[in-house]
């Protein structure tokens, strides 16, 4: 206690000392007598964690009173702060506060005061709160940890084995006579004046729920066909939405019937104390039977819908058998539990009780899984709505570990770890259910949207079914954390924490401050994309700029109003970015060195987009690649060949390599026809002949004229060429065959020829070549092989010249 007095003399001495308003930098009365109530209870708070002997119970209420004392503090922490901004600047208008013998006038110095007192009387409370909201996030963590470390020591104890025989006869004992307790209570009740006036007075009331809970146990059924019956009237194209909900009707009307019946039985006044705490679970129980009985009936429908590829119906049958025993298992072991929590009975007692029921229910959990591996495995159409929406690896996972839990649990539960079987067993049950339900819930969702859509049973494979079932499946999180052992307040924390948001690089980032970045930003991105649709279908066609110019302001006002838009949604949404300039330093390093390519793609889009070297649908050549320009992003642009192809050049390239531009400005360009005549021919005539055809072509401009150039003398002929200019160089291809069919055409009719080339071949030795004599043909063809070998000497052997060495 002395040391948090000494903690918080100290802190109102810091912040008076750096407020420099000892006068006026004081809390409220009303603050003062808030805050003396939080020291006081962090004081017991801290005592309490130091004795470590309150209850789970006690603590659990201690941490909701310091959780209240937080929010106030979280929120009191960042009140006034536009507030304080605001009296911030001000000051600084004023300029620095003199220094030594100097003064200010008179008016400065009063207006200086009054706004520091303002300042100060505002800062004070934040401080404290500040300081505040840090304690308690301490002692919530303590306290939590504390929570956290009794529990696994309760789940790690081992207890009294329920396989010794020594502790059944206690169990058995214990067992009769909290059911001759209960009995006795309710023999006694029921003979008491009070009950008989209860019910006198109220009979008509217990008689009338009786009767409604025993029409809806008896005709629930039937009454849930024919309304399922008159919503099929509304249509949906074969999706199962009526059916399932239908189904639901199955279980919430005969549910409702518990209900009344346990509401009746109340009312009567009839149990007692152990009779009543009984007849509180009795529609959670009632609940969970009708839970997995219709859990088992949808994964009937389910597998009769596919044609019961993966289990088949007699698989089905069981596997429903079982869930309903699975159900009375999970309530005889809250059944057990309740019993420990009314009797007070031995842990001998509470061990041998449960251990029959953590046993049949490991057991049964091994044999559902066996339904499933004795099946043959998922095909790959298997139109399962699990497999598309990323489940399957949750269910897949949990089908292993039904093996493994179905051992471990028996074998903790005969050496005594009783709690640990449980916390095992029971939780799996519990998970095996809750993703089955998802499963189902996905499909019933996906059918609603296949519904309105009008996609029918294709929209099991759309987008939608995806997302949903992820959605699903992130929201299932928190409740298989609760079966698994986590506190609610554990989850809670968590939420706060995210609430609170976290710290990157000194900005913190909420959920509140990140979705209204996220939203105003969309705005400012949905905004520039319809002043951009604007521009380039309203505007910009009716003004005399260029296709290329007007691509060019169309982009450029999509990265300013990006830009912008990014501007006010970090501006609105708080974040301070001045912290990041050591993070931002960092970040140009690595752009860099790994970044750098990218980087110099984008400034050279901006270049293109700026300077306009090339336009859209400029004629170019860069690189051997010719083509049109058909987009210029900020990265790349994308070139057309004449091919009908796509090639994606990198910015860079047209900014730091050559191009060739046939287009830029203006379409008009220039064409050369090369030809070659034979020699011999009038040059002259041949000049006038060209020069005739190109001034015949309608897309040769007149003015500068075409010209005929007699090139030279060529190894075959005498070679000319057209040169001309055109109205489009687009047209050049054609403008080029026009002229050649039209020399073609002229030079047959003025019987020039068009020489090809043509070699001569030289023999060096044509004496070598001589023609066969006949005669000498026909005598060595008549003359018979010599009957002995002939004889060889040096100079038929192989690189002799018949000379001796």
């Amino acid at each position: 206690m002395l040391r948090q007095v000494r903690l918080f003399l100290a802190l109102v001495s810091v912040c008076i000392a750096v407020l420099c308003g000892p006068a006026v930098a004081q809390l409220s009365d009303r603050q003062s007598e808030y805050y003396q109530g939080w020291v006081k209870t962090a004081d017991r708070a801290e005592t309490v964690i130091e004795a470590d002997r309150a209850s789970n119970a006690a603590l659990e209420n201690l941490r909701a009173e310091i959780h209240t004392y937080r929010d106030d503090f979280n929120r009191a922490r960042g009140a006034n702060t536009e507030r304080i901004q605001t009296l911030d600047a001000q000051i600084k208008a004023l300029g620095p506060k003199p220094e030594g013998d100097a003064t200010e006038p008179d008016d400065i110095a009063a207006l200086r005061a009054h706004l520091e007192e303002q300042l100060n009387t505002l800062r004070v409370p934040q401080i404290i709160s500040e300081e505040a909201f840090s304690r308690a996030n301490g002692l919530i963590t303590e306290i939590d940890q504390l929570l956290r470390t009794r529990q696994t020591k309760e789940l790690l104890e081992r207890g009294p084995s329920p396989v010794n025989p020594v502790y059944w006869g206690p169990a058995w004992t214990d067992l009769r006579e909290a059911g001759q307790s209960l009995f006795n209570e309710a023999r006694r009740n029921f003979g008491t004046d009070a009950v008989h006036e209860n019910l006198r007075d109220q009979g008509l009331g217990i008689a009338l729920l009786v009767t409604v809970a025993g029409v809806l146990l008896f005709f629930g059924k039937h009454w849930s066909e024919v309304a399922g019956n008159y919503m099929r009237q509304f249509g949906g194209q074969g999706s199962g939405v009526w059916t399932f909900l239908t189904s639901l009707l199955r279980i919430l009307l005969p549910w409702l019937g518990v209900w009344l019946v346990v509401k009746a039985i109340v009312m009567s006044g009839l149990p007692g104390f152990r009779g009543t705490l009984l007849l509180q679970n009795v529609p959670y129980w009632a609940a969970i039977i009708f839970y997995f009985d219709w859990i088992g009936r949808q994964v009937y429908v389910l597998q009769e819908a596919q044609g019961f590829k993966r289990l088949t119906a007699k698989r089905v049958a069981e596997l429903r058998v079982y869930l309903d025993v699975l159900a009375v298992l999970l309530i005889l072991h809250e059944l057990v539990d309740l019993f420990e929590q009314i009797e007070n009975i031995s842990d001998a007692t509470r061990a041998v009780v449960g251990f029959p029921v953590t046993i049949v229910t490991a057991l049964v959990l091994l044999r559902v899984r066996q339904i499933r591996s004795t099946e043959a495995p998922l095909d790959a159409d298997d139109g399962s709505l699990a497999r598309g929406t990323g489940l399957t690896q949750l269910i897949e996972f949990l089908r292993r570990a039904l093996f493994l839990l179905g051992i471990a649990s028996p074998i903790l539960a005969v050496i005594g770890y009783t709690n640990a079987a449980e916390a095992i067993v029971y939780p799996a049950v519990k998970s095996l259910v809750l993703i089955g339900a998802l499963v189902i819930f996905q499909r019933f969702l996906t059918a609603v949207y296949g519904w309105i859509s009008g996609q029918g049973e294709a929209a099991k494979d759309s987008l939608f079914a995806v997302l949903i079932g992820f959605a699903m499946a992130i929201f299932a999180l928190p409740v298989l954390a609760i079966y698994w052992g986590a506190r609610e307040t554990d989850l809670l924390e968590v939420w706060s924490r995210i609430l609170l948001g976290f710290d990157i690089g000194g900005v913190t980032i909420s959920p509140k401050n990140f979705f209204t970045f996220l939203i105003v930003f969309l705005m400012g991105f949905g905004l520039t994309r319809m002043l951009q649709g604007g521009l380039r279908s309203s505007l910009l066609p009716k003004t005399k700029i260029d296709p290329g110019g007007q691509n060019a302001i169309v982009a450029g006002t999509g990265y300013v109003g990006i830009f912008l838009a990014a501007l006010c949604a970090i501006m609105v949404a708080g974040f301070d970015l001045s912290s990041l300039a050591i993070v931002a330093g960092a970040l140009s390093v690595g752009i860099g060195f790994g970044l750098q390519t990218i980087v110099s793609n984008f400034v050279s889009g901006i270049i293109l987009l700026v300077e306009r070297p090339i336009s859209k649908g400029d004629w170019i050549d860069v690189n051997g690649m010719m083509g049109y320009v058909r987009d210029i992003s900020v990265r790349s642009t994308r070139i057309e060949t004449f091919d009908r192809s796509d090639v994606i050049v990198p910015n860079s390239d047209l900014i730091s390599g050559v191009v060739t531009n046939y287009t830029r400005g203006n379409t008009v360009g220039r064409v050369i026809v090369p030809v070659g005549v034979a020699y011999g021919t009038d040059t002259r005539r041949v000049e006038a002949i060209l020069g005739e055809i190109a001034n015949a072509h309608p897309m040769v401009l007149a003015n500068p004229a075409p010209n005929v150039v007699f090139q030279g003398f060529g190894a075959d002929s005498l070679d000319f060429e057209i040169r001309a200019i055109l109205r489009d160089v687009n047209w050049m291809l054609s403008v080029k065959s026009d002229m050649n069919h039209e020399i073609n055409r002229r030079f047959v009719e003025e019987g020039i020829e068009i020489p090809f080339a043509q070699r001569d071949v030289w023999l060096r030795n044509p004496e070598t070549l001589r023609v066969a004599d006949p005669a000498q043909d026909s005598a060595a063809q008549a003359s018979a092989p010599a009957s002995t070998p002939i004889e060889m000497t040096e100079v038929d052997l192989p690189g002799g010249d018949g000379d001796e060495p």
